[in-house]
């Protein structure tokens, strides 16, 4: 029985050397994977940082562009203010120079009678023409 013994000892080790080279070449693979997995992870990372900060910039200009038109509304809205007021202020005038009119031509109540005012507006374009 020494025999087989001897001769199954030398067994398993010509089977050990013979997977150490598969793993050595798995492992030698893993490697290289996780080399390229890091890779590909810090381009991906790059390309995240880039479009980041090219997101940024735009949302920067976008905002700024706002801000402009913001500002330049703001500027249109009150001459547009400005302009109905001076409008408001001359028919208001136009209105009491109408009044003081028909006054001096001896229609004391003019404001309340819209007939008498209608009329006397037909004949004043009458006379106009």
């Amino acid at each position: 029985m020494a025999t087989p013994d001897s001769t199954a000892t030398p067994a398993p080790l010509s089977d050990k050397k013979e997977n150490t080279i598969p793993i050595s070449s798995k492992i030698a693979e893993l490697n290289e994977s996780r080399s390229e997995l890091l890779d590909r992870i810090q381009s991906l990372k790059q390309d995240l940082q880039s479009w980041r900060s090219k997101l940024d910039t735009q949302v920067k200009v976008y905002r700024d562009e706002l801000s402009e038109l913001k500002k330049t509304l703001d500027v249109e809205v009150e001459q547009l203010r400005t302009e109905f007021q001076d409008l408001r202020t001359t028919l208001q005038q136009q209105q009491e120079d109408v009044t003081t009119s028909l006054r001096n031509l001896g229609l004391q109540d003019v404001s309340g009678d819209g007939d008498k005012a209608q009329s006397q507006e037909t004949k004043t374009e009458e006379n106009d023409n």
